[in-house]
């Protein structure tokens, strides 16, 4: 019932029945653990009334936030790392608080899938404002877009498991965002011309798992709909 808190077992078999049948009860230590906390967060925030649209808006703002600082002199990358995790808890609580609260509609599913591709390409071009290729930034943002079109195409020609959890997916690419733009801080107080080198095989690494990811769910979802038929 809308406004009702779950528990921890009635909220992981709700979300399990959004996210394609995957139990987060039973996902890798790390995972289950942030997701619990990601349920506790949004518990507290359904109680104070927050709305999931409020968080969901708070985290692309701090997305967009992404880009502007990295270019301070000495802190910015970190700072930009900062608000990539930040807005990592905000994409993850938006859900826990419709869940928690047992407000998830369908038209808050679209908005939070857009809020994600508005805040991967706020990352990318913080990527290239650090100094990574142009056509390598542009590659990545196709091939993370291309493989939630691609699972969204699936769904809807029938598919009815998630197909697979690949090496791209969202929390990679907000691993690589992080991770990246540390260590683009890091070597940029080393040297400033290290910076853009080390930003640049982050962006590589963001397509080489992009594509491998966008492999394995073609192959996934290949044989779903083979089955399927």
């Amino acid at each position: 019932m809308v406004g009702t808190q779950l528990n921890w077992d009635q909220y992981a078999t709700a979300w399990a029945r959004l996210h394609g049948g995957f139990d987060p009860r039973v996902a890798a230590p790390v995972v289950r653990a942030w997701l619990r906390f990601a349920y506790h967060v949004g518990y507290v925030l359904g109680r104070l009334r927050v709305s999931p649209t409020a968080v969901t808006v708070a985290g692309v703002l701090l997305c967009f936030c992404v880009p502007l600082l990295v270019g301070r002199p000495g802190d910015g990358p970190f700072l930009g790392a900062l608000f990539v995790l930040l807005a990592a808890v905000a994409d993850s609580v938006d859900g826990a608080v419709a869940v928690a609260t047992g407000r998830t509609t369908r038209l808050g599913y679209v908005y939070d899938s857009v809020a994600d591709r508005l805040g991967e390409v706020a990352w990318l071009l913080a990527f290239w404002l650090v100094g990574a290729p142009g056509g390598l930034v542009v590659a990545g943002g196709a091939l993370s877009w291309l493989h939630e079109y691609v699972r969204a195409r699936a769904v809807a020609a029938g598919m009815r498991e998630i197909g697979a959890v690949t090496v791209g997916e969202r929390p990679t690419r907000v691993s690589v965002a992080l991770a990246g733009l540390l260590v683009a801080g890091l070597a940029g107080l080393i040297e400033p011309d290290l910076a853009a080198g080390t930003i640049t095989m982050a962006t590589a690494v963001w397509v080489l798992l992009a594509g491998f990811g966008l492999g394995q769910l073609l192959s996934s979802i290949r044989r779903a709909l083979l089955d399927a038929d």
